[in-house]
């Protein structure tokens, strides 16, 4: 189902500049100087209106969220979510997955959510879904030694061709 443009969205970006961050890559390997400390970094990857964003980040506030999502009207509803419930330890990035290697250092990010994302059914699209081997590639690269990966998906296509992608790339399923 598409989005609806959602009106006064600029305006909207504007009164939710403080949990934004418009330069990611400027933060490359220090993101918890945002937050003001050394607590685990969590990461979401398509938060889309941020249901589980604010809702995980106001019962875990020890945890640094950061909450990446390509659709600026979707964010936009996530990011008054958390500002409106006086959330402080979450910040939004309006920005793609495939540029991950550029926003965070090597080692930088403790747990990666990705979460009912879209599950590109074509075979022509299968480079494009969050479990490919490409992402893959730069979820390692992020991730701490230990790092998790927590996919959740109601899509049994997508789930039965991760389940057989994710372990070629070095990653071990738990559950």
């Amino acid at each position: 189902m598409r989005m609806r443009k959602k009106k006064n969205l600029d305006t909207r970006l504007a009164n939710c500049a403080p949990v934004l961050v418009s330069d990611p890559e400027q933060h490359k390997g220090q993101w918890r100087a945002l937050f003001g400390n050394t607590n685990p970094l969590h990461l979401e990857i398509g938060c889309g209106k941020g249901r589980f964003t604010h809702g995980t980040a106001a019962a875990e506030p020890d945890v640094l969220f950061i909450a990446i999502e390509m659709v600026p009207d979707a964010m936009v509803v996530a990011m008054e979510k958390a500002r409106d419930a006086g959330v402080h330890n979450v910040w939004f990035v309006d920005g793609d997955a495939a540029l991950l290697p550029d926003m965070f250092a090597p080692g930088e990010i403790d747990r990666l959510y990705i979460n009912f994302c879209d599950p590109w059914p074509k075979s022509n699209q299968k480079k494009r879904r969050l479990t490919h081997g490409n992402f893959l590639k730069k979820y390692r690269q992020v991730l701490t030694e230990g790092g998790q990966i927590h996919f959740k998906t109601d899509n049994d296509k997508l789930f039965e061709w991760s389940l057989e992608e994710i372990p070629q790339f070095g990653l071990a399923l738990s559950e």
